[in-house]
């Protein structure tokens, strides 16, 4: 009997790998799936050209084992095509094929799982599933009880990502638990690094936090022949590293490859991940990253870091956007094609501008007569919304908030209330607190607000990828939908999906925001990094609430004291297009109205923020950018430039007739002293649709 025990052990490692694949439906995009040595792996390749190498799949469950001894017992192919619509995202109309592969795993104990991949022209998203692993009669289920789990956790997955050598990364960091303001981190809020080698272990040696762009070496050359090349990219102090060493004159080509990973669809249903430190070598096949789970200090210690879930069950969704150039990269839609809404809207929510007095004026902004201010601007200016932030409670009082909502609405303005999120999980004292963190809370809360007429709330100081947060993130936005409340977060993680699954949510923070520009000299210096690099990798992939089209000369509310702005008015007017979110703010201020020019004021009044398509035109992240965007059918082309030299561009214009006269709202420097000044001129394309713009250090340009 030990003898057959011992062949049986034997002869999986000796039986043939099996191996299946599946293309994008152009053929170009290739994902093949192995399960050679018993270990179970995939292989991304675009055109032939390796963009992950064999790459492990795999989990372990507290039933099973699924990290080795894999054997690929069947697959299924097939195809798939579909349309939706969306309010709030950087296109309103999404079509897309794609084909599928469902590949059916058994490990050593007998036991089953499967590997769903999803594949388009450049994107590949996959995701496990966990059946029930035993179909038995009802009559028969307790015989069958212990080989058979109605519930599993997942306790780690050896997911990986294996990136060629010579891959540079565009990353951002994770950190710590509990460190930071009142334990409030990790708040997805620290700076991104360009250009950087993969083996350099990260800031804080907790990994990345989604998403992670990357870059798969390859020749750089210019199309008209000039020679442009890049110093690296970065968040030093040190400007230079922002400087081209010659300046561009033409579109920047780059041969090699793009990819951007990122995840989708995580509800409460499991718990939110990011990629760990880079590990030198994944299964002998090259270094590269794996999935990593919360971490033990988030939520406060509170809550378990694995993921639990009922059977037949399903992970998030991993997706992988891959490209020549980063085009399919900044108009990705794969987040949202492979999720589903998870319940109905329960009115129209409304788009639309907010003015926010906190960002410039601060705390002790947050009183009757300034958000009085604020309201009177956002109703001058034609603006749906003022945001009131945080102690309004307090230093306004409930017993007027009533009031004040009806003042706004007699001009035409509604109101967003800021709110604490705590609960438990850190030292955030600002109120309201313990009002959003239980159902009974949220539900007595909420009912107020929608008495008063209030539309929307920004909640704040979450804790954490924890399942324990997916679920709060959920229970907000299921409890605000009843009262017909759309939801910004802050001090929050990536969305997953949620524009698309949660349909009265609008945007999140997850990113270096606004308000650091005003904290110090420092970020106000690196905002033109910052948001040249996001259209590429942050706001990809999710709506973003950077939080403010700033329009003081000086980050103080006299706009003469404190530190300057550090980017040009173009610049701050293009990012109302590079920025997307369907409830923007414009950071604008009561002094704005008396010391910008006219022209400015007359582009600001008119700002859309809803799309109904979005084009890459050119960039390249954390140097420039250029998107094109249409608002119903008027196209707006948005620039900007975070070099320290001027930048002129040949852009290919083809959304707008050939040799027609646009309005190109820009920087011009003087010739006399060489002061940067916001002009609004013609530009005229020529026969091809063509025509060229220059681009001022730290500036931008609109085309419309």
């Amino acid at each position: 009997m030990k003898k057959i025990l011992m062949l049986m052990a034997v002869i999986p490692f000796f039986a043939a790998a099996k191996e299946v694949r599946v293309a994008s439906p152009n053929g170009q995009l290739t994902v093949t799936v192995n399960d050679e040595g018993g270990q179970l792996t995939y292989a991304v390749a675009l055109d032939g050209q390796s963009v992950l190498l064999p790459s492990a799949l795999g989990f372990k469950a507290d039933f099973g084992d699924f990290t080795k001894g894999m054997t690929i017992i069947g697959s299924e192919q097939g195809q798939q095509k579909d349309s939706y619509t969306m309010r709030q995202v950087k296109q309103s109309h999404i079509s897309y094929e794609a084909n599928t592969l469902m590949v059916t795993i058994e490990n050593q104990k007998k036991q089953r799982m499967q590997v769903e991949f999803f594949v388009k022209n450049n994107d590949v998203a996959f995701r496990y599933v966990i059946p029930r692993q035993v179909k038995a009669p009802f009559a028969m289920m307790a015989a069958s009880e212990a080989k058979n789990p109605k519930c599993a956790v997942i306790e780690f997955e050896t997911t990986s990502f294996s990136l060629p050598d010579g891959t540079t990364t565009f990353v951002c960091p994770q950190i710590d638990p509990l460190k930071g303001w009142e334990r409030t981190k990790p708040s997805y809020e620290e700076e991104y690094v360009a250009n950087d080698v993969m083996n350099k272990p990260s800031k804080f040696g907790q990994g990345y936090t989604f998403p992670c762009l990357f870059k798969i070496s390859g020749e750089r050359r210019e199309e008209s022949g000039e020679r442009a090349d890049f110093t690296t990219g970065g968040t030093s102090k040190d400007e230079s590293i922002l400087s081209p060493l010659s300046t561009l004159h033409s579109p920047l080509i780059l041969e090699g490859l793009w990819v951007l990973i990122s995840e989708t669809g995580v509800s409460s249903q499991y718990c939110a991940s990011h990629l760990s430190d880079y590990h030198a070598s994944l299964g002998g096949e090259g270094g590269g990253y794996t999935i990593a789970f919360p971490q033990q200090g988030e939520n406060n210690g509170f809550g378990s870091t694995t993921a639990a879930m009922q059977l037949p069950g399903a992970t998030p969704w991993r997706t992988i956007t891959v490209g020549s150039s980063l085009k399919p990269l900044v108009e990705t839609t794969i987040p949202y094609d492979v999720v589903k809404p998870l319940y109905a809207a329960s009115e129209d929510y409304k788009a639309g501008r907010y003015t926010w007095s906190w960002l410039i004026w601060q705390d002790y902004s947050i009183n009757w007569n300034d958000q009085v201010k604020f309201i009177d601007l956002a109703g001058e200016m034609g603006y749906e919304y003022c945001l009131v932030d945080g102690c309004w409670d307090t230093e306004i009082g409930r017993d007027r908030m009533a009031e004040l909502s009806k003042y706004a609405q007699s001009k035409g303005v509604l109101l967003l209330l800021w709110y604490n999120s705590n609960g438990s999980w850190n030292d955030a004292p600002q109120t309201p607190r313990g009002c959003m963190d239980t159902h009974i809370a949220r539900d007595r809360e909420m009912a107020w607000m929608k008495r008063i007429g209030v539309k929307g709330i920004k909640v704040d100081f979450f804790a954490g990828d924890k399942q324990e947060t997916m679920r709060l993130y959920e229970d907000i936005l299921f409890d605000a939908n009843r009262y017909g409340l759309q939801v910004i977060f802050h001090g929050c993680t990536l969305p997953r999906g949620w524009e698309r699954m949660y349909p009265n949510f609008v945007s999140s923070e997850a990113v270096l925001a606004s308000e650091n520009v005003y904290f110090s000299d420092y970020h106000a210096r690196q905002e033109p990094f910052q948001l040249t690099m996001h259209p590429f990798c942050r706001n990809a992939v999710a709506t973003m609430d950077w939080g403010g089209v700033i329009m003081n000369k000086y980050l103080s509310k006299d706009n003469k004291s404190r530190h300057q702005r550090r980017t040009t008015d173009a610049f701050e007017l293009a990012t109302a297009f590079t920025n997307q979110a369907a409830v923007q703010c414009v950071a604008i201020q009561p002094n704005n109205l008396t010391d910008l020019p006219a022209e400015e004021l007359n582009f600001l009044r008119q700002l859309p923020t809803t799309w109904d398509e979005t084009r890459f035109i050119d960039g390249y992240p954390g140097k420039y950018v250029v998107l094109a965007r249409r608002h119903g059918s008027q196209w707006y082309v948005a620039g900007l430039n975070a070099l320290k030299e001027a930048l002129t561009l040949s852009l290919s214009l083809d959304m707008f007739p050939a040799k027609t006269t646009l309005k190109l709202l820009t920087d011009q420097k003087n010739k006399k002293d060489g002061d940067i000044q916001t002009t609004l001129t013609e530009l005229k394309t020529d026969k091809r649709g063509q025509a060229k713009v220059t681009l001022q250090p730290n500036g931008g340009f609109v085309i419309f």
